[in-house]
């Protein structure tokens, strides 16, 4: 088995080679076809989160090195375990990766990708820059009718995150503006489902021309997060303020655009991992009635719900760019400096 692996943190990933695992009880093998890169992973590779005025969130404790990054998986079953009834051998599969410990309260009330004792694959367990997974479980697989498989993938990470998002603001929008920050992989796959599930007319924002561009060809009208009034523009098309914004960037400048472009009552749901800390005026939050909320990925449920609209049609495609799986540490440095459009994904 053929895996990229990170052995060092903040080093190039390495390539190792091992013994193919043979799945006991439930657990289900499958051969890697398609595997999405996220941002996650360059936090996961350098081993922390920025958290503002010098001070980083830890990201090595509880977490055994090597370890196969990704977490956007699909492909083909090729072997289970006795116990792994409910799936067959050649069926293809998109992974759920959110994986908790099954037993905790949070576990059983349908939150596992909440779980403080994740076991979620390519985070703590060994993911899918690899030519093959070894899944817990058959509940964690999701049909995905049929699209391309370098599509589909995705929806396991930035398809998902973007669907938890659209589901805390979508009461607040229908019909009205909902402003969308960052259109990388994420962000792109939420002005996607924002169109298919909502009516809210879409604000998209970005600093990358080719994104505004191809955000624009969708109907979405864009914004220039450079300009100088970039804020004064988005109130004007939300006439006055939006009802929601979500930041899928999580900065400090993002953040607060994304406040400043609130009406009184809004909501901004940050997604965004990018680092740093919200700096804002307390009293404004009462007065103003104002309200911040994060969004982890998704739930079980919530993947289930997404690949049933994913299998309909209703939800269009994101761009995405395949890449070979040897080049996964190249993929890695190309979405550290931006030079992506869309979901950069690993093909084996």
């Amino acid at each position: 088995m053929i895996s990229y692996q990170l052995t060092r943190y903040g080093q190039p990933l390495e390539r190792t080679q091992t013994a193919r695992p043979d799945p006991v009880g439930t657990e289900v093998l499958v051969q890697i076809e398609a595997c999405g890169v996220c941002h996650s992973d360059l936090h996961l590779r350098d081993g922390f989160f920025n958290m503002g005025d010098g001070k980083r969130l830890d990201l090595s404790r509880g977490r055994e090195l090597p370890l196969t990054l990704g977490h956007e998986i699909g492909g083909t079953v090729v072997a289970r375990g006795p116990d792994a009834r409910s799936v067959e051998v050649g069926e293809r599969r998109v992974v759920y990766p959110w994986i908790g410990c099954g037993s905790c309260r949070t576990c059983q009330e349908g939150q596992e990708h909440l779980c403080a004792q994740s076991r979620a694959l390519g985070v703590t367990r060994h993911g899918g820059f690899s030519d093959h997974v070894l899944v817990p479980h058959p509940r964690y697989l999701f049909a995905f009718g049929d699209r391309p498989i370098t599509l589909a993938c995705t929806y396991a990470c930035s398809g998902l995150a973007a669907y938890g998002a659209v589901r805390k603001v979508q009461s607040r929008v229908d019909g009205r503006p909902l402003v969308i920050i960052g259109l990388g992989g994420v962000g792109f796959a939420a002005l996607r489902l924002a169109q298919a599930v909502t009516t809210a007319s879409i604000i998209a924002v970005d600093v990358e021309p080719k994104t505004l561009q191809a955000a624009a060809e969708t109907g979405a009208a864009v914004v220039d997060a450079r300009a100088d009034d970039a804020a004064r523009q988005i109130r004007r098309l939300t006439d006055g303020g939006a009802p929601a914004a979500i930041d899928f960037v999580g900065s400090e400048t993002s953040a607060a655009l994304g406040l400043g472009t609130l009406a009184t009552g809004g909501l901004l749901v940050v997604v965004g991992l990018f680092g740093g800390q919200l700096r804002t005026a307390l009293p404004l939050l009462p007065l103003r009635s104002l309200t911040i909320q994060g969004s982890y990925v998704g739930s079980p449920e919530e993947m289930r719900e997404l690949m049933e609209l994913v299998q309909t049609g209703t939800v269009s495609a994101i761009p995405v760019q395949p890449r070979p799986l040897a080049d996964a540490q190249t993929v890695l440095n190309d979405l550290r400096d931006g030079r992506a459009v869309g979901r950069m994904v690993l093909v084996p």
